[in-house]
C-alpha cells in the first residue's frame, strides 16, 4: 500500500506536516521506499538528524524526499503504533469492563428481587397480623390450638441422612452466596474494579463472623473448584486437614466428611478444630458448586492426645459457587461463616475472634489471591526471579508461613514441650527434641549430634500503634532491635556448623545491609533475601561463624490503605545459594489488630515524620487545614516468636540466649511502639527538631537559594512568599529532590515526596540510606568526578542513567542536578540532588 508524503514546493520549501502550510503537495510512497523506511523504524524508531541524512545517501530511492519529510513520516509511524498498542490495551479494559457490568447487572437483579420479595412479605405479614387481631377481638375463649411442627428424623449415620444435611447447607449457602441471608458490607480498602481482587464484603451483624467475595478468574470451573477444595495450599492457618469418608450423591455429587486444624494466631488462646460435611454438585445452569457446614459432637480428633489443645468451633453454611462465563474462564462466589467460640478466650483477645475483617483477610481474599496468581502462573504472565519458578516461590512463603506458626502453637504431637522454669517468667520457652540438627538442616549428614530447637515466645499489647507502620519500621531497621551475632549464629547452626558456643561475642554487623526482592505476591506480600554484611577479628571466626548472613523474609500487611487486620514480619536464615530444598527456621512477628482503627491519615503521617527534617511539612499542613486526630484507643497484639537450633550439650547457654535476646527485642520494640505512637510526638503533634539540624523551613529555603546562585535559574518556577509556601512546593515539586550529608559515608538527610517515592522508602527510614546505593556501578564512578566537581565550580549535572530503590527496584532518569546548599555564612551544609523525570524500569 502506498502512502501519502509531502513533497518540495516551488520555492524549494517543504510543506507543513498535515498539508495545512506552504504551497507544497502530497505525493505517493511508492512500497520499496516504504519497505526501506520500516527497516530502520524497526532497529530505530526516532532516528537523528544525523541518520536521516544517511540514510537519504544510502538509499537511492529515498534521494527525491528530505530529511524533514522524513522525520514526519516517522512521527506518523510512531504515532500510528502508539494508537495500536492503546487500542490493544483499550480492548483489554474493555473486556474487564463488560464481565464487571454483566457481575454488577447480576447484583442489580438480584437487589431487585430481593427488595420485591421484602416487599411481598411485608404485605404478607400486614395480611396475617390484620387476620390475627380480628381473631383475637372475635374469640374469647380461653383455650388456642397449637400447632406442632413434624420435623423428619434426620442423623448423619447414613448416606440418606447426610444427603438432606447436605441439601439444607447448600439452599443455606447460597442463600448467602446471593447476598440475601446475611447483612454484608463492603469491606474497608477494597475497591471493585477491572484490576481490584474482586468485591468483597463482611458480616454486619450476624451469628459468628463471615466474608463474602465475588471475583472473575481466567480459569476454567473445575481446575477452579480443585484449587479452592485444596484448603492447605492457600489458607496458611490451617495445618492440618483430612477427609474421613466419601460417598456419592445425586447427579454426580459428592459428600465428605472432614477433620480441619487451624493454628491459633496468638500464645493466649487454644486452636481451633472443625468437624464438617462439605458437598460437591453442580446446579442446573451449570454451575458448579461446593458448600461445608458442620456436624454435630463434641468428639474429639484422631489424635487424642493433642485434644486439649484445641476447641471446637464451627463452620456455619459456607462455601464456594463457581460459574462457567462466555468466552472462558470463571465468575466465583465465596461465602465463609465461621463461629470461632469466642467466649472461651481471654476478654482482651475476644474482638480478633469475633473480627469479620480477620476472615476475610486470611480465608476469603486469600483464596482469591491464590487462584489469582495460579491464573498468571498458567498463562506466563510472571516472571521467574533467580531462576526460580513460581511454585518455589510460593512454596518457600507456605514453609516460612508454616514454621512460624507451629512455633508459636507448639504442639505436643509436633514434639514440643514446655520447659519448666523456677520463678516468674514473662516468656513461653518450649523445646522440641523430636527435631535437631540432622533432621532440619542436614537430613543426609553422615553424623549427627543430639539436640533440638528450642523457641522461646511472648505476647504484648499495644496502645494507639498502626500494626502496617510498626512492621515497616522492623522490617526497615533491622539493627535497631536485631543482634547480629545471634542472626550468625542461626545461620551457622542451619548449615549445620558444629563449634562450641559457651557465650556470643559482641555484634560484628558492618552496618551494610543489602536486599533482593524475590516479587511482590498477588496480597502485596514481599518475599525478600536479606544480606548482611559481617567482619571478623580473627581468622577463626571467619572460617567458622562470622560470615555474610542471608535471610530469607516475607512481609504482609505493611500497607496503611489494604485494612488488614494482620501485619507479619517472618525469617529464617538460608544458605547464600539459596537451593529449592534449603531448610527453614522461622522466627518473626505478628501484630493483630483488636479493634477497628481510629486514628485518620493524619495521625498516620503524624508517626512517620519522626526523626526527619521533613516533618513539619505535614505538621504545619494538618495544623493549618484544621484536621484533628481521633481520640479514641486502637489495640493491637504483637506476637514475637524466636527459633534456636541447639546442641544437647549447649541448651542451657541457649536457652540463656535466648530469653536475653527475647527480653533485649521487647525492649526494643516498645521504645519503637512509644516513638511511633501519634499521642506521644508531644504538643501538637511535632516532634523536636534534630540537634545540630536547622529546621524543615530554613534547609528549603538554603536549598532553593543555592540552586538559583549555582545555576542562574529558579528551582521553584512560580511566584513565592514565605517560608512555609517554600517548603511547600519544594514538597510537592514533580521532580525527586534529595539532600545528602558531606560524611565519609553520605547519607540522605532529606527528600521530598517524589524523592521517597524514588527510593521506596519512608520518612523514618530515610537516614539509613546512603547515596552510593541508589546508583549502579557506572553512576557510582561518576559519582567520583561529580563530587569533585560540586566542590569546585558549585553545581554538576549527570546525564541520564540507572538507579536503585531500597527496594531493589530499577529507575531511570533523563538527567540528574547535583548543587552544593549553602548557609547564611556561605558555609556548605549538604550536597543536593534533583532526579528529572525519573520513572521505575
Amino acid at each position: 500500500m502506498e502512502e501519502l508524503a509531502p513533497t518540495v514546493g516551488a520555492h524549494g520549501e517543504s510543506s507543513a506536516a498535515g498539508g495545512h502550510g506552504g504551497d507544497g503537495k502530497y505525493v505517493r510512497y511508492t512500497a520499496e521506499q516504504v519497505e526501506a523506511l520500516e527497516r530502520v523504524y524497526s532497529e530505530c524508531p526516532k532516528p537523528s538528524s544525523t541518520r536521516r541524512q544517511q540514510l537519504i545517501r544510502e538509499c537511492p530511492i529515498l534521494s527525491n524526499i528530505e530529511s524533514k519529510q522524513i522525520k514526519v513520516w516517522f512521527q506518523n509511524r510512531r504515532c500510528r503504533e502508539k494508537q495500536k498498542k492503546e487500542a490493544v490495551q483499550l480492548q483489554s479494559v474493555n473486556k474487564k469492563l463488560n464481565s464487571m457490568n454483566k457481575l454488577l447487572m447480576e447484583e442489580n437483579e438480584r437487589l431487585q428481587k430481593q427488595v420485591s420479595q421484602l416487599v411481598y412479605e411485608n404485605g404478607y405479614m400486614k395480611q396475617q397480623l390484620q387476620n390475627f387481631v380480628t381473631v383475637a377481638t372475635t374469640d374469647t375463649r380461653c383455650d388456642s390450638l397449637v400447632a406442632t411442627p413434624q420435623h423428619s428424623s434426620r442423623t448423619g449415620d447414613n448416606p440418606i441422612g447426610l444427603l438432606s444435611i447436605a441439601e439444607d447447607a447448600l439452599g443455606e449457602f447460597l442463600s448467602k452466596a446471593k447476598g440475601t441471608a446475611v447483612d454484608w458490607v463492603q469491606i474497608p480498602g477494597m475497591k471493585p474494579g477491572p484490576d481490584s481482587v474482586g468485591t468483597v464484603a463482611i458480616s454486619h451483624s450476624c451469628n459468628g463472623v463471615a466474608a463474602r467475595a465475588c471475583s472473575l478468574v481466567s480459569l476454567e470451573p473445575t481446575e477452579t473448584m480443585e484449587i479452592l477444595k485444596d484448603r492447605q495450599s492457600w489458607f496458611r492457618d490451617c495445618r492440618k486437614l483430612e477427609v474421613f469418608a466419601k460417598f456419592p450423591a445425586v447427579n454426580g455429587g459428592i459428600i465428605e466428611l472432614i477433620y480441619m486444624q487451624v493454628y491459633a494466631p496468638t500464645t493466649l488462646a487454644p486452636a481451633r478444630d472443625f468437624w464438617s460435611l462439605r458437598y460437591t454438585s453442580s446446579l442446573e445452569d451449570g454451575s458448579l458448586v461446593v458448600c461445608e457446614r458442620s456436624m454435630s459432637g463434641s468428639g474429639a480428633g484422631p489424635n487424642p492426645s493433642t485434644a486439649s489443645q484445641f476447641v471446637r468451633a464451627k463452620i456455619l453454611p459456607s462455601g464456594y459457587l463457581i460459574r462457567p462465563c462466555e468466552g472462558g474462564g470463571s465468575i466465583i462466589h465465596i461465602v465463609d461463616h465461621l463461629d470461632l467460640e469466642a467466649w472461651n478466650v481471654p476478654e482482651v483477645l475476644q474482638p480478633l475472634y469475633k473480627s469479620s475483617k480477620l476472615v476475610a483477610q486470611k480465608m476469603t481474599v486469600a483464596a482469591l489471591h491464590h487462584i489469582r496468581q495460579i491464573a498468571q502462573e498458567t498463562s506466563g504472565d510472571v516472571t521467574h526471579t533467580l531462576g526460580k519458578q513460581p511454585a518455589v516461590l510460593r512454596a518457600f512463603r507456605q514453609k516460612l508461613s508454616r514454621g512460624f506458626n507451629d512455633a508459636i502453637n507448639g504442639f505436643n504431637d509436633d514434639g514440643w514441650s514446655l520447659m519448666n522454669i523456677d520463678g516468674a517468667e514473662d516468656l513461653i520457652i518450649s523445646v522440641n527434641s523430636a527435631k535437631n540438627l540432622s533432621t532440619v538442616s542436614n537430613p543426609t549428614a553422615a553424623f549427627s549430634l543430639p539436640g533440638g530447637i528450642l523457641c522461646v515466645k511472648a505476647a504484648m499489647l499495644l496502645q494507639n500503634v498502626s500494626p502496617s507502620l510498626m512492621v515497616r519500621f522492623l522490617r526497615e531497621h533491622r539493627s535497631e532491635w536485631a543482634d547480629f551475632s545471634v542472626d550468625a549464629y542461626a545461620a551457622a547452626s542451619l548449615r549445620g556448623d558444629s563449634f562450641a558456643l559457651p557465650g556470643l561475642s559482641p555484634s560484628q554487623f558492618s552496618g551494610n545491609q543489602t536486599t533482593m526482592s524475590l516479587g511482590i505476591s498477588a496480597e502485596n506480600e514481599v518475599l525478600e533475601i536479606i544480606q548482611l554484611e559481617g567482619h571478623a577479628h580473627s581468622p577463626e571466626e571467619s572460617s567458622v561463624m562470622w560470615k555474610n548472613i542471608h535471610l530469607l523474609q516475607i512481609c504482609n500487611g505493611a500497607d496503611d490503605n489494604a485494612g488488614e487486620a494482620c501485619s507479619e514480619l517472618v525469617f529464617s536464615p538460608i544458605d547464600e545459594m539459596f537451593p529449592d530444598d534449603a531448610p527453614i527456621l522461622s522466627s518473626g512477628f505478628r501484630i493483630l489488630e483488636l479493634d477497628s482503627k481510629t486514628y485518620d491519615r493524619q495521625d498516620m503521617l503524624s508517626a512517620k515524620r519522626m526523626m526527619n527534617l521533613a516533618s513539619n511539612l505535614e505538621a504545619h499542613s494538618s495544623n493549618t487545614a484544621g484536621c484533628t486526630a481521633s481520640s479514641s484507643d486502637s489495640r493491637s497484639v504483637l506476637i514475637i516468636a524466636f527459633q534456636f537450633l541447639f546442641e544437647s550439650h549447649l541448651q542451657g547457654n541457649i536457652v540463656t540466649i535466648a530469653r536475653q535476646y527475647a527480653r533485649n527485642v521487647i525492649s526494643s520494640v516498645q521504645r519503637v511502639a512509644m516513638a511511633i505512637t501519634p499521642s506521644g510526638l508531644g504538643l501538637h503533634g511535632r516532634p523536636k527538631p534534630n540537634s545540630g539540624s536547622p529546621e524543615a523551613l530554613t534547609l528549603a529555603r538554603w536549598i532553593c537559594q543555592s540552586y538559583s546562585f549555582h545555576l542562574g535559574d529558579q528551582l521553584l518556577k512560580s511566584n513565592y512568599h514565605g517560608g512555609d509556601s517554600v517548603l511547600k512546593q519544594l514538597w510537592h515539586h514533580q521532580d525527586a529532590i534529595l539532600c545528602c550529608s558531606l560524611k565519609l559515608v553520605p547519607v540522605f538527610i532529606f527528600a521530598n515526596q517524589a524523592g521517597l517515592d524514588m527510593l521506596e522508602t519512608t520518612l523514618v527510614a530515610l537516614q539509613d540510606v546512603s547515596l552510593d546505593k541508589i546508583f549502579d556501578e557506572a553512576g557510582r564512578k561518576a559519582l567520583c568526578n561529580v563530587v569533585p566537581q560540586v566542590m569546585q565550580q558549585g553545581f554538576a549535572l549527570l546525564p541520564a542513567g540507572v538507579g536503585m530503590s531500597t527496594m531493589g527496584r530499577h529507575v531511570s532518569f533523563e538527567q540528574a542536578i547535583a548543587w552544593k546548599v549553602l548557609t547564611e555564612e556561605n558555609a556548605v551544609h549538604c550536597l543536593a540532588f534533583a532526579f528529572i523525570n525519573w520513572s521505575f524500569v
